[in-house]
């Protein structure tokens, strides 16, 4: 807990949150992807979309 303390005095409160938050919500965030990703390839098989066409235009664009 005191290098919680110290930590806050020397990087400031806003830091040591916004690094707390990364560290916990990382796995987080990986598991939305790879959600994201598996959707995608249900939509383009029931829209009887070619995946690697979508996949070519999406990796293409800045989106």
């Amino acid at each position: 807990m005191d290098e919680v303390v110290k930590l806050a005095a020397n990087y400031g409160f806003p830091m040591v949150v916004a690094g707390y938050l990364l560290v916990r919500l990382e796995p987080v965030i990986k598991d939305l992807q790879k959600s994201i990703s598996l959707l995608t390839v249900v939509v383009a098989r029931q829209g009887e979309v070619d995946y690697e066409e979508a996949r070519r235009l999406v990796e293409g664009s800045n989106i």
